[in-house]
């Protein structure tokens, strides 16, 4: 077996181990493998495997992370699964030492969330194929996504009977399994009608899915790894960056609600934040953006 295989099989073994043992969520355990994942990409681009990174190494890799525009909790998830998985991996002998032992993200990170302006939300709106029944799933797709600000896995999760598009509102089931309801755009009402009329119908066929978004092929509900694959596709064609992700919308559904004057706490209860200071993150990239604007404009900035 090669080292990079070794090492894959490792990474089952301990992700077995958090499901089985430890008990954690599956989505839980599918951030980790990708993080994991990740990682021994990051290893075999120094020529390496994951168990052979030092501190040092480590370290990189976790500022390699936070440039590329991960949030901080995405980055804090990472670091805890990394000290995890080398805790493991030192007290079943397969390392000497334990490398990430007491590894952490940089206290003093201020980066703020990336979003896409106005025009690259439009331009990528306009990349799938509506003519078809994939391209006008994808339509409404990010028509939704951007009008309501949901979590990937809230949206992914929508059952048809949560739209009340007559009324312009959904229901969905957020973190701690609180109930919100969430308002939907003009745009974006019509965009899912027609998927709903035209498009579900065709790519269901004969099958039943309890799933508002389906699979082009099969039928199944559209998992969140998928509709992320579909997302990164478009922003590649329409050219607004290769690492956007879901919830790199969400930040731009909150950061323009607040440019055009939105209440912070109604922002807060779309976005379904337990605590205000969470929304609050999102004062701050205005705040960015006028400092940026009086700095080029003001002739004694």
């Amino acid at each position: 077996m090669s080292m990079d295989a070794a090492m894959s099989a490792l990474a089952d073994v301990y992700l077995s181990h958090l499901q089985l043992q430890r008990r954690l969520s599956d989505n839980t355990v599918a951030s980790y493998g990708r993080d994991l994942a990740a990682l021994e990409e990051f290893a075999v681009g120094r020529r390496t495997t994951s168990a052979a990174l030092d501190r040092t190494a480590l370290e990189a890799f976790v500022r390699e992370r936070m440039m590329s525009g991960r949030s901080p909790r995405s980055v804090a998830r990472f670091v805890a699964c990394a000290r995890g998985f080398y805790r493991y991996l030192t007290l079943h002998r397969h390392v000497a030492a334990n490398p990430a032992e007491d590894l952490r993200a940089p206290r003093a990170w201020t980066t703020l969330p990336k979003y896409l302006t106005v025009d690259e939300v439009d331009r990528l709106l306009d990349m799938p194929n509506v003519e078809t029944a994939r391209g006008l799933r994808d339509r409404a797709l990010i028509e939704l996504l951007y009008a309501t600000g949901l979590r990937v896995s809230e949206l992914v999760g929508l059952r048809p009977s949560d739209l009340n598009l007559e009324a312009h509102h959904l229901t969905t089931m957020g973190k701690g399994r609180k109930q919100r309801i969430v308002p939907i755009g003009d745009e974006a009402a019509v965009w899912v009608e027609r998927y709903v009329r035209e498009a579900r119908p065709r790519l269901l066929g004969r099958r039943q899915s309890p799933r508002l978004f389906v699979n082009a092929r099969g039928g199944a509900g559209l998992s969140r790894v998928g509709f992320w694959k579909i997302l990164k596709a478009y922003a590649i064609e329409a050219g607004v960056g290769h690492n956007i992700s879901p919830h790199v919308l969400r930040h731009s559904f909150a950061t323009h609600l607040l440019e055009r004057g939105a209440d912070l706490r109604a922002i807060q209860m779309m976005l379904g934040h337990a605590d205000l200071s969470t929304t609050q993150i999102y004062t701050h990239v205005l705040e960015s953006r006028l400092r940026a604007l009086y700095e080029r404009f003001h002739p004694r900035a």
